[in-house]
C-alpha cells in the first residue's frame, strides 16, 4: 500500500476540497468522514463573527486544517485506492480520464504502457478514455507524461468529491425500494437513499460505484428535503426521485467519472433538475459534462461548500452553468462556515432544521448541503429560474452573499 506523507496533504490547507454539510454527530464522535465541519469550530465562529473575535480568514484556516487532517487520515487508511494528483487534490489512485484524444495519441499511450478503456457516457454524447497508469507511476508523473503524448486532449484525474456526515452510520439501513419514475422526477447525485416513511413519491436508484446503491445517511437526508412528506416535508413534497449513488462502499467513491456518468443517466431520463450536494476541485471532465447536460435541458443545483468565507471556489457550484446555493440560519444569517463569492445564486435554510435519518425518524442537520435540495425542489415546482427569482426574498439588509435572495425560508422541519 502506498501513502502520501502528511506534509503533502498539508498543502491542501487553502486549496483542497472541503466541508459542505454536516449530519450533526453525537457527543464524543471523532474526526469522522472527510468533508465534515467540527461543531466546536462552527459554534465559536457564530459567536466570534458576531463580535470582534474570529476573522473570516482565521475561520477558513481552522476549517481547512480540519479538512487536511481528514484527508491525511483518508490517505493513510486507503492509500491503495486514493492518492493526490498533480495539484495536490485527492483522486482515485492510478486512473487518468481523457477526452478529445486522437487515435494516434491513444495508440502512443498504449505503447507507453497505459491501459486504455473507452466509454460513451449515455445521455450527453461524451466519449471518455479511462487510462490505467503504469505500475510504479504516481499521478503527478503520469499526468505530465500523458499531456506530452496527447497535447490535444483534456486530461483529468478522477478527483474525489465529498459529502459530509458519517456514511457508516447507515450500514444497517434498508435501501429504499426502487420504483420506476417518470420524467417529472428530481435528480439526486449523492449516496444511496434509505427507506423512510416520508419518501412516498417513488425512487429509482442506480449505483455508480462499487457496492452501490447502498443506503446512506447523507443521501437520505438530502432526498427528504427535496420531496419528503410527513415528519419531514421537502420543498417539492411527494416528487419522484432518480437517485444516483456515487459512493457505495468504495473508499475512492464520489469521483468525477462517477458523477459524470450519473449526470448522463439523468439527462437520458429527461430529468430537469439535479441536486449535487458535493464539493471538490475544478475538474475538466466534470465541467464538460455539466455543460453537455445543460444543453440537454438539465439544471444542476449545488451547494457552495462549508470551507469558510475566505476559501477558494468549490466545485461544481462555482461553474457558471450551475445554480449555486448557500445556507442561512433561523435568524436569516449566512452560515459562518459557508463559502462566499459572486457565483452564489440563492440562499436557503441550512441550519436549525431536521432531515430524514436512516432509522425512519428525523435528526438535526447543518450545512449548505441541506440548503441546495430546498432550492432544487422549488425549482422543480416553479418550472424555471425566472419564476424562482421572483419568489426570492431579500437577505439581511446591508449584507452580501445571498445572491438573488432567500428561497423557501419557511422550509424548516
Amino acid at each position: 500500500m502506498k501513502w502520501t506523507p502528511p506534509c503533502i496533504a498539508a498543502s491542501l490547507l487553502l486549496s483542497g476540497p472541503g466541508a459542505h454539510a454536516q449530519l450533526l454527530p453525537s457527543p464524543g464522535s471523532t474526526l469522522g468522514q472527510v468533508g465534515g465541519v467540527l461543531p466546536g469550530i462552527v459554534d465559536q465562529a457564530e459567536n466570534d463573527l458576531e463580535g470582534s473575535g474570529l476573522s473570516p480568514t482565521r475561520l477558513t484556516q481552522r476549517l481547512a486544517a480540519t479538512r487536511a487532517a481528514r484527508i491525511t487520515q483518508l490517505l493513510r487508511r486507503h492509500g491503495d485506492s486514493v492518492e493526490l494528483d498533480d495539484r495536490g487534490q485527492p483522486a482515485r489512485r492510478g486512473v487518468i480520464l481523457l477526452t478529445g484524444a486522437k487515435l494516434t495519441s491513444i495508440e502512443a499511450l498504449r505503447r507507453a504502457g497505459y491501459g486504455v478503456a473507452s466509454e460513451a457516457v449515455e445521455g450527453i454524447n461524451l466519449s471518455v478514455s479511462r487510462l490505467i497508469v503504469p505500475q510504479g507511476y504516481s499521478l503527478l508523473r503520469a499526468m505530465k507524461q500523458v499531456r506530452s503524448i496527447a497535447p490535444e486532449a483534456e486530461v483529468s484525474a478522477d478527483n474525489l468529491y465529498f459529502s459530509s456526515g458519517d456514511r457508516t452510520m447507515a450500514a444497517a439501513a434498508t435501501l429504499a425500494s426502487t420504483v420506476a419514475v417518470g420524467s417529472r422526477a428530481a435528480g439526486l447525485i449523492d449516496g444511496g437513499v434509505a427507506h423512510h416513511p416520508s419518501l412516498t413519491g417513488g425512487i429509482e436508484q442506480r449505483g455508480f460505484a462499487r457496492g452501490a446503491p447502498k443506503a446512506s445517511s447523507h443521501g437520505t437526508a438530502v432526498a427528504s428535503l427535496i420531496s419528503g412528506t410527513g415528519i419531514v416535508r421537502g420543498a417539492a413534497p411527494g416528487a419522484p426521485l432518480l437517485a444516483a449513488d456515487v459512493y457505495g462502499d468504495d473508499p475512492a467513491g464520489g469521483g468525477a467519472f462517477a458523477i459524470t456518468r450519473a449526470l448522463g443517466w439523468m439527462a437520458a431520463r429527461s430529468v430537469k433538475v439535479v441536486t449535487v450536494s458535493l464539493v471538490g476541485p475544478d475538474n475538466p471532465l466534470l465541467a464538460g459534462a455539466i455543460r453537455l447536460a445543460r444543453d440537454k435541458g438539465v439544471t444542476v443545483v449545488a451547494a457552495v461548500g462549508n470551507d469558510g468565507p475566505a476559501a477558494p471556489p468549490a466545485y461544481p457550484a462555482s461553474y457558471p452553468e450551475v445554480v449555486a446555493v448557500t445556507g442561512i440560519d433561523r435568524r436569516g444569517r449566512i452560515l459562518p462556515e459557508a463559502g462566499r463569492g459572486r457565483h452564489v445564486d440563492f440562499a436557503a435554510p441550512g441550519a436549525d432544521m431536521n432531515a430524514a435519518n436512516v432509522d425512519g425518524g428525523k435528526s438535526p442537520v447543518r450545512g449548505t448541503s441541506f440548503a441546495a435540495p430546498l432550492v432544487a425542489g422549488r425549482l422543480l415546482v416553479t418550472g424555471n429560474l425566472s419564476t424562482l427569482r421572483s419568489e426570492a426574498k431579500p437577505g439581511a439588509k446591508g449584507r452580501r452573499g445571498y445572491g438573488r435572495g432567500i428561497i423557501c425560508d419557511a422550509c424548516r422541519n
